[in-house]
């Protein structure tokens, strides 16, 4: 995600509704100022990620969500990573 996402709590809302979603993986801020996500979860519920990280948080002004499909990944739960 690219936009006003850092400093608006995405990271910890992202991982609230990922774990309310039934979806594991990680969230971090970039040095860059956008957030990367790598989530694990079936085509409904990542589709549902999805499309609450385009609206993200009250405060968060998303100007751009990028969706790329990589080989699986096993989590076992969500996490936020810090620096």
């Amino acid at each position: 995600m690219s936009g006003k996402v850092q400093g608006v709590y995405y990271r910890q809302s992202t991982k609230s509704k990922a774990i309310e979603f039934g979806i594991v993986g990680v969230v971090q801020n970039l040095k860059n100022g956008d957030v990367h996500i790598f989530a694990t979860g079936t085509d409904i519920q990542l589709t549902q990620l999805t499309s609450w990280c385009r609206q993200g948080p009250a405060a968060a002004i998303v100007k751009h969500v990028e969706v790329t499909e990589i080989p699986l990944q096993e989590f076992d739960n969500f996490k936020i990573i810090r620096f």
